[in-house]
């Protein structure tokens, strides 16, 4: 792709970076910021730049948030006996649009996947097995995707915490093997919820 300014070659470059952003669709998104008034364009820049220098991790669930102690865990009105667990925040936001959940969250930042040399110490793991042995769970949540990475990550959570007097769930599989929370729609996803099943039948069946 041949261009007539080094400048515009530079922010394509940039822009196709960003996952499933090909350098065409990178071309005709800055060709677009282009076009618009220049405080438009530093609109955003300044949004991305504020977001990257004072967007904090909940100190709790390490969810994104603007607070060291994110919204939905110092709302006093959830149960925060009962904690799913999930991938990252787009998770939460797809749980959290159904409205069945009252409970709390813990993110763990990822899946355990071997191939791509991630293992339980390059997630939040071990301050999930802390909270539980602090007491005051009753329940833990196995909300990952029905996937590979997803069922050994929730299997080695579960071997982490067995001998704490917790009860194990996992989401039912209403939500089809191999997909990705975020992608389900809202009453299939929210009923997985509401009719989660023991971990242990869920990780016997599979």
């Amino acid at each position: 792709m041949e261009f007539s300014s080094k400048l515009l070659e530079n922010a394509v470059k940039e822009m196709s970076q960003l996952p499933g952003i090909g350098k065409r669709t990178a071309l005709r998104l800055v060709l677009h910021l282009l076009k618009q008034p220049k405080e438009q364009t530093g609109f955003l820049s300044q949004a991305l730049t504020t977001m990257r220098e004072e967007v904090k991790f909940c100190l709790s669930c390490h969810n994104i948030s603007d607070n060291t102690i994110c919204e939905i865990c110092s709302n006093k009105s959830r149960d925060h006996s009962v904690i799913c667990i999930v991938e990252d925040i787009r998770d939460v936001m797809a749980i959290e649009n159904t409205g069945q959940f009252r409970g709390v969250y813990h993110v763990l930042g990822g899946k355990i996947s071997p191939i791509d040399g991630v293992g339980p110490s390059q997630l939040n793991i071990f301050s999930l097995v802390e909270k539980v042995k602090l007491g005051g769970v009753s329940e833990i949540i196995f909300a990952l995707s029905s996937t590979m990475e997803g069922d050994t990550t929730n299997f080695y959570i579960y071997r982490q915490i067995q001998d704490s007097n917790v009860i194990t769930s996992s989401i039912a599989r209403g939500i089809s093997v191999g997909d990705e929370l975020e992608y389900a729609d809202e009453v299939t996803l929210g009923r997985s919820i509401l009719q989660r099943v023991p971990f242990e039948s869920a990780f016997k069946n599979n």
